[in-house]
Protein backbone atom coordinates (compact mmCIF):
# COMPACT_ATOMS: atom_id res chain seq x y z
CA UNK A 1 0.00 0.00 0.00
CA UNK A 2 1.35 3.26 -1.20
CA UNK A 3 1.51 5.63 2.32
CA UNK A 4 -0.60 8.62 2.30
CA UNK A 5 1.95 10.87 4.48
CA UNK A 6 5.59 10.31 5.27
CA UNK A 7 7.01 11.28 8.97
CA UNK A 8 10.78 11.52 9.48
CA UNK A 9 12.98 11.47 12.29
CA UNK A 10 14.79 14.84 13.47
CA UNK A 11 18.30 13.30 14.21
CA UNK A 12 20.65 11.26 12.21
CA UNK A 13 17.74 10.87 9.58
CA UNK A 14 17.46 14.99 8.55
CA UNK A 15 20.36 15.80 11.11
CA UNK A 16 23.45 14.12 12.36
CA UNK A 17 23.67 15.03 15.46
CA UNK A 18 25.82 14.00 19.11
CA UNK A 19 24.82 13.42 22.09
CA UNK A 20 28.24 12.99 23.56
CA UNK A 21 29.64 16.44 22.11
CA UNK A 22 26.08 17.73 24.18
CA UNK A 23 27.60 16.69 27.13
CA UNK A 24 31.47 17.76 26.45
CA UNK A 25 30.24 21.31 25.33
CA UNK A 26 28.00 21.43 28.34
CA UNK A 27 30.61 20.02 30.52
CA UNK A 28 33.33 22.35 29.54
CA UNK A 29 30.77 26.06 29.90
CA UNK A 30 29.63 24.64 33.62
CA UNK A 31 33.24 23.57 34.26
CA UNK A 32 32.64 20.47 35.57
CA UNK A 33 33.57 16.45 33.54
CA UNK A 34 32.04 15.35 30.71
CA UNK A 35 31.25 12.31 32.42
CA UNK A 36 29.09 14.61 35.30
CA UNK A 37 27.44 16.05 32.32
CA UNK A 38 26.59 12.81 30.93
CA UNK A 39 25.10 11.45 33.86
CA UNK A 40 23.03 14.37 34.66
CA UNK A 41 21.89 14.96 31.17
CA UNK A 42 20.84 11.05 30.36
CA UNK A 43 21.83 8.58 33.42
CA UNK A 44 19.41 10.63 35.61
CA UNK A 45 17.33 11.58 32.96
CA UNK A 46 17.42 15.67 32.85
CA UNK A 47 17.45 15.95 28.99
CA UNK A 48 14.64 13.21 28.41
CA UNK A 49 12.58 14.94 30.74
CA UNK A 50 13.35 18.42 28.85
CA UNK A 51 12.11 16.62 25.78
CA UNK A 52 9.33 15.06 27.12
CA UNK A 53 7.63 18.72 27.91
CA UNK A 54 7.91 18.59 31.35
CA UNK A 55 10.65 21.40 32.19
CA UNK A 56 10.68 24.51 30.79
CA UNK A 57 14.15 25.93 29.12
CA UNK A 58 14.23 27.93 32.30
CA UNK A 59 13.45 24.60 34.55
CA UNK A 60 15.76 22.57 32.26
CA UNK A 61 18.55 25.70 32.49
CA UNK A 62 18.09 26.05 36.39
CA UNK A 63 18.23 22.37 37.32
CA UNK A 64 21.12 21.36 35.26
CA UNK A 65 23.21 23.96 36.93
CA UNK A 66 21.99 22.98 40.70
CA UNK A 67 23.00 19.25 39.81
CA UNK A 68 26.45 20.39 38.35
CA UNK A 69 27.48 23.01 41.28
CA UNK A 70 27.66 26.26 38.65
CA UNK A 71 26.30 29.46 37.67
CA UNK A 72 26.33 29.44 33.87
CA UNK A 73 24.51 32.17 31.81
CA UNK A 74 21.15 30.56 30.11
CA UNK A 75 22.28 31.71 26.87
CA UNK A 76 25.62 30.36 27.03
CA UNK A 77 24.80 26.72 28.38
CA UNK A 78 22.00 26.44 25.72
CA UNK A 79 24.22 27.32 22.60
CA UNK A 80 26.93 24.60 24.39
CA UNK A 81 23.61 22.40 24.02
CA UNK A 82 22.52 23.32 20.73
CA UNK A 83 25.65 23.40 18.71
CA UNK A 84 25.48 19.74 17.95
CA UNK A 85 23.86 19.00 15.05
CA UNK A 86 24.86 19.19 11.29
CA UNK A 87 22.17 19.05 8.16
CA UNK A 88 22.11 15.49 6.82
CA UNK A 89 22.76 17.26 3.14
CA UNK A 90 22.20 13.97 0.60
CA UNK A 91 18.90 14.15 2.12
CA UNK A 92 17.75 17.24 1.34
CA UNK A 93 17.73 16.16 -2.36
CA UNK A 94 15.53 13.23 -1.77
CA UNK A 95 13.07 16.04 0.36
CA UNK A 96 13.26 17.77 -2.66
CA UNK A 97 11.54 15.20 -5.52
CA UNK A 98 9.46 13.90 -2.81
CA UNK A 99 7.78 17.61 -2.47
CA UNK A 100 7.78 17.93 -6.23
CA UNK A 101 6.21 14.57 -6.52
CA UNK A 102 2.93 15.84 -4.16
CA UNK A 103 4.51 13.88 -1.22
CA UNK A 104 3.02 15.03 2.23
CA UNK A 105 5.56 15.00 4.71
CA UNK A 106 6.11 15.63 8.68
CA UNK A 107 8.77 15.46 11.10
CA UNK A 108 8.33 13.27 13.90
CA UNK A 109 10.94 13.75 16.24
CA UNK A 110 12.01 13.85 20.14
CA UNK A 111 13.23 17.18 20.86
CA UNK A 112 13.58 19.66 23.58
CA UNK A 113 12.64 23.27 22.70
CA UNK A 114 16.34 24.84 22.70
CA UNK A 115 17.12 21.96 20.17
CA UNK A 116 13.66 22.81 17.91
CA UNK A 117 14.25 25.70 17.69
CA UNK A 118 17.73 25.93 16.96
CA UNK A 119 17.48 23.70 13.98
CA UNK A 120 14.33 25.47 12.20
CA UNK A 121 16.64 28.95 12.54
CA UNK A 122 19.75 26.58 11.24
CA UNK A 123 17.81 24.65 8.41
CA UNK A 124 15.69 25.91 6.57
CA UNK A 125 14.17 22.56 4.78
CA UNK A 126 12.33 22.23 8.51
CA UNK A 127 10.56 24.91 7.53
CA UNK A 128 9.64 24.91 3.97
CA UNK A 129 9.26 20.98 3.31
CA UNK A 130 7.10 19.35 6.33
CA UNK A 131 3.58 19.93 6.76
CA UNK A 132 3.70 18.93 10.05
CA UNK A 133 5.86 19.20 12.99
CA UNK A 134 4.88 15.98 15.87
CA UNK A 135 7.69 16.61 18.17
CA UNK A 136 7.92 14.85 22.07
CA UNK A 137 8.12 17.80 24.45
CA UNK A 138 4.24 18.92 22.53
CA UNK A 139 2.98 15.05 22.80
CA UNK A 140 3.98 14.62 26.19
CA UNK A 141 5.57 11.41 25.29
CA UNK A 142 9.04 10.36 24.18
CA UNK A 143 9.87 7.87 21.50
CA UNK A 144 9.27 4.86 21.69
CA UNK A 145 6.27 5.41 23.79
CA UNK A 146 3.01 4.50 21.96
CA UNK A 147 1.58 8.04 22.99
CA UNK A 148 3.97 9.93 20.84
CA UNK A 149 2.28 7.67 17.47
CA UNK A 150 -1.02 8.04 18.52
CA UNK A 151 -0.49 12.17 18.63
CA UNK A 152 1.03 11.83 15.25
CA UNK A 153 -2.11 9.98 14.38
CA UNK A 154 -4.24 12.34 15.63
CA UNK A 155 -2.46 15.27 14.30
CA UNK A 156 -2.46 14.14 10.90
CA UNK A 157 -5.93 12.84 10.77
CA UNK A 158 -5.34 9.51 8.71
CA UNK A 159 -5.04 6.01 10.12
CA UNK A 160 -1.68 4.58 11.24
CA UNK A 161 -2.05 1.76 8.09
CA UNK A 162 -1.59 4.95 5.78
CA UNK A 163 1.87 6.58 7.71
CA UNK A 164 5.29 5.30 7.15
CA UNK A 165 8.09 6.72 9.02
CA UNK A 166 12.08 6.67 9.00
CA UNK A 167 14.09 6.55 11.69
CA UNK A 168 17.91 5.61 12.61
CA UNK A 169 16.62 3.62 16.22
CA UNK A 170 15.24 0.00 15.28
CA UNK A 171 13.38 0.22 18.83
CA UNK A 172 11.32 3.47 17.53
CA UNK A 173 10.66 1.55 14.58
CA UNK A 174 9.29 -1.09 16.37
CA UNK A 175 7.22 0.95 18.03
CA UNK A 176 6.11 2.28 15.36
CA UNK A 177 4.91 -0.66 13.46
CA UNK A 178 3.25 -1.82 16.70
CA UNK A 179 0.94 1.14 16.22
CA UNK A 180 -0.34 -0.07 13.26
CA UNK A 181 2.72 2.01 10.86
CA UNK A 182 4.96 1.05 7.83
CA UNK A 183 8.14 2.00 9.26
CA UNK A 184 11.94 1.67 8.24
CA UNK A 185 15.40 1.94 10.18
CA UNK A 186 17.06 4.26 8.38
CA UNK A 187 20.72 3.68 7.07
CA UNK A 188 21.49 5.91 3.77
CA UNK A 189 19.42 8.24 1.29
CA UNK A 190 20.06 5.44 -0.87
CA UNK A 191 18.44 3.12 1.13
CA UNK A 192 15.51 4.89 1.94
CA UNK A 193 14.73 5.76 -1.67
CA UNK A 194 14.64 2.11 -2.61
CA UNK A 195 12.32 1.98 0.36
CA UNK A 196 9.64 4.54 -0.75
CA UNK A 197 9.99 3.44 -4.08
CA UNK A 198 8.85 -0.77 -3.36
CA UNK A 199 6.14 1.41 -1.94
CA UNK A 200 4.83 3.38 -5.07
CA UNK A 201 6.40 6.53 -4.25
CA UNK A 202 8.66 7.13 -7.35
CA UNK A 203 11.11 10.70 -7.92
CA UNK A 204 13.48 11.59 -10.22
CA UNK A 205 15.97 11.35 -7.00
Amino acid sequence: MQPSFLFFDLGNVLCRFSHERMARQMAEAAGIAPERAWQILFDEGLEWAYERGELTPEAFHAAFCQRAGANVPADRLEAAGNDIFELNVPIVALLGNLSLAGCRMGVLSNTSPSHWRHCTERFAILNTQFALHVLSYECGAIKPDRKIFECAVQRVGLPPERLFFVDDRPDNVAAAAAAGWDAVVYHSVSQLNEALRSRGIVTNF
